[in-house]
């Protein structure tokens, strides 16, 4: 496949109360033509300081990032086939919603007919066909989120970036545009690179995901890929709930360093006698945490270490669990992921 964006390289590096900061370290990254790309990381981890790097607001210190094979690493913003969406719209309020997406064709002295008649056409495209003469202070955070998308488009960008767009709404506002974003994608055929601290985000929109910690690139792979086979133990952690054993804890399991088991992948039973077979470990129930449609349950082996975290669907459960019980688990090799010591 052709890359959209790649980046070899590329460091960012500033000085911050009298201390240096590595915002970006020796990056190398290709996102593909018509990919949603999502970085994903923790406060500071310096992916929105990639971003901001793909869209020129911040120039690299070292490194070199192309679009479509054009080198960029120190145009401006305007000069760059990209275009950004931010978290809080950045919408004229004065202006009519009609107005707001034209406003980049206004600027570039397109006449206003032509102008109006593309900005109905993408409010259309984002599901808001009735909506232009109204102000962006008339519109739900949904509806605006949605303009600011349009005026994005309206320009014709190789590369949409967006910057934690959805961080200001409320959770059902947000999943609903989780699935609109990711349709709009498809249909535009349009490469999107989005940021967002939020692993369920990442994970239910992503072709693939390029996790970010301390400013350095963990892993890229697909999410599945992420959540099934992460490198290391900060992926691991990050993308889900993960029984991460190192040393002799992982040890006593199997000939491994550091290994990885989700929660989901282990079996357990109550009661004293265990009736499935032989356990992989034996224990005592410590905490019940009850999630909707699963208690996690949290076992500490009575042979020592990590308590082991078990996740028991409540659909199907025949007992309910109990701190203080005893337990029996039981999980296969293949739940076992064996990933880089720390």
């Amino acid at each position: 496949m052709t890359s959209a964006v790649s980046l070899r390289d590329v460091s960012c590096v500033f000085r911050s109360a009298g201390k240096t900061v590595h915002a970006v370290a020796g990056v190398d990254l290709d996102v593909q033509a018509g990919e949603f790309f999502t970085l994903l990381g923790p406060s500071g981890s310096g992916k929105t300081t990639c971003l901001r790097m793909i869209g020129g607001f911040t120039l690299p210190t070292s490194g070199h990032i192309t679009i479509h094979r054009q080198d960029v690493s120190q145009l401006p913003p305007y000069a760059r086939p990209v275009n950004t969406v931010f978290q809080d719209y950045a919408l004229f309020p004065h202006m009519s919603i009609l107005d707001n997406v034209a406003y980049s064709l206004m600027v570039r002295g397109v006449d206003r007919a032509t102008r109006e008649k593309k900005a109905q056409q993408l409010l259309e495209t984002v599901q808001l066909p009735d909506v232009g003469q109204r102000k962006p202070p008339q519109l739900s955070g949904g509806q605006r989120q949605r303009v600011a998308l349009a005026r994005a488009l309206i320009s014709e960008p190789q590369v949409l970036l967006l910057d934690e767009p959805l961080g200001a709404l409320d959770l059902k506002l947000r999943e609903q545009m989780q699935s609109e974003l990711k349709s709009l994608q498809r249909k535009l055929g349009i490469t999107f690179i989005f940021v967002t601290h939020d692993q369920h985000e990442a994970l239910s929109m992503s072709d693939r995901i390029g996790i970010f910690s301390k400013g350095r690139l963990e892993q890229v792979a697909t999410p599945a890929e992420l959540y099934k086979r992460p490198a290391t133990r900060f992926v691991a952690e990050f993308v889900g709930a993960a029984n991460v054993l190192q040393g002799g804890d992982a040890r006593q399991y199997a000939a491994a360093d550091a290994l990885m088991i989700r929660p989901e992948l282990i079996g357990i039973e109550f009661g004293p006698a265990a009736t499935r077979g032989s356990p992989r470990a034996r224990g005592t129930v410590r905490e019940v945490q009850f999630f909707g449609s699963f208690w996690r349950v949290h076992v500490q082996p009575e042979q020592g270490g990590a308590a082991l975290l078990v996740d028991l669907p409540v659909q199907g459960s025949s007992a309910t669990p109990e701190t203080g019980a005893s337990a029996s688990l039981y999980w296969s090799d293949a739940a076992m992921h064996v990933i880089e010591a720390a």
